[in-house]
């Protein structure tokens, strides 16, 4: 971390007090623990590894560490992982169980679904899933009835196509929806945390086969709580598409009975790094009162004056008969790794229940 206060890297999450904290645990944990080889080899050209490629890196210096009889290592690894102090940590010690526990199929998964309580083994799971994808998802699909969130959780996170930061499965990448058992089982855990990863595995899916998520979501009673919750986020992009039968089980019609009366950017013109002000004004013209899910689109300026759009959400509400609603939400124009800005028009549409209902536009000035 540098003296000016900025934030620290996310990379130095698994930094020097990390790998003391690591060698610490060990050293608690059990006499065979050998701290000084571990911290000779996670400490040997660190400083150039991006956050995962150290968490490669760690647990590939917990080998030296600790025994050569891996039921042994894994011993102590379940009495480290309470002992540290951080996530990413926790993460390391999984990723060992990855790359030592190949040949140990029963031992390694139980391994994890105990790890998981203190970090989450979501990516340690996937080199058994590439490895054998039926005998793993049969083992994660019993993790569903387990009483622990964080292992049923494991359940659904574990086989998610997309897995953020984590390798890809041939299996699930060529049929994503392999785990859909998985989340038949889960579809209304009392869990938030289940159940936000449920949502998020579902979403995976909609990426590749909308179809079958539409299909499969509409036979899911909403009855509960719990399954509306999911239904709801685990739609959120084909909603953000304004695909009309996304919305009809979030029970909102295919656009709406309203009338813009306002909608504009403030200011016109902006520098990166400023915010831009959107405000909006709906009337219903409607009878009966009617819910609308509102969204906006912005038309990022790319180089060669083309285009690029991502949608945001804004609001969802219930508008009376007559009633006017409203809006107003800030944007700060900044980049992201993710997305770089250019100068330019840049355009925003106003979406209503999947509906463009007007635009407006804003200028961004070269840096």
């Amino acid at each position: 971390m540098s003296d000016t206060g900025a934030a620290p890297l996310l990379k130095d999450l698994l930094g020097p007090a990390a790998l003391a904290a690591i060698a610490e645990a060990g050293s608690a944990a059990s006499p065979r623990f050998d701290s000084a080889a571990f911290l000779a080899a996670a400490s040997d050209r660190i400083d150039a590894l991006s956050i995962m490629e150290r968490v490669r890196h760690v647990a590939a210096a917990l080998v030296p560490a600790l025994p050569a009889d891996y039921p042994a290592a894994l011993d102590i690894l379940r009495a480290m992982a309470p002992r540290l102090t951080g996530g990413f940590q926790a993460v390391a010690i999984t990723d060992y169980v990855a790359q030592q526990g190949q040949g140990d199929f029963e031992a390694s998964l139980a391994a994890l679904a105990d790890l998981t309580r203190y970090g989450t083994a979501e990516f340690a799971i996937r080199p058994f899933l590439a490895a054998d994808t039926p005998r793993t998802l049969a083992t994660m699909q019993r993790w569903t009835k387990n009483e622990d969130e964080h292992i049923r959780r494991l359940a659904s996170e574990g086989c998610r196509p997309r897995l953020p930061w984590a390798a890809r499965v041939p299996a699930l990448k060529a049929d994503p929806t392999l785990g859909a058992p998985i989340l038949e089982a889960l579809k209304a855990d009392p869990a938030i945390y289940v159940r936000k990863s449920v949502a998020n595995h579902l979403n995976d899916i909609a990426k590749d086969r909308p179809d079958w998520l539409l299909g499969r979501l509409a036979g899911w009673s909403q009855d509960d709580p719990a399954t509306k919750w999911i239904v709801r986020h685990a739609l959120r992009t084909l909603i953000k598409a304004g695909d009309p039968e996304a919305l009809a089980l979030i029970g909102i019609g295919h656009g709406a009975e309203v009338t813009v009366r306002h909608f504009a950017v403030d200011p016109a013109t902006v520098r990166l790094g400023e915010q831009i002000v959107m405000t909006a004004r709906i009337a219903s013209t409607s009878t009966t009162a009617q819910p609308l899910v509102i969204d906006y689109r912005i038309h990022y300026a790319r180089a060669g004056g083309r285009t690029a759009a991502k949608v945001f959400k804004w609001k969802a509400i219930d508008l009376a008969a007559g009633e006017t609603a409203a809006l107003s939400i800030r944007q700060t124009i900044r980049d992201f790794s993710t997305r770089r800005h250019h100068p330019g028009r840049h355009r925003i549409e106003l979406i209503v229940n999947g509906r463009t209902m007007a635009e407006t536009t804003f200028n961004l000035q070269p840096a």
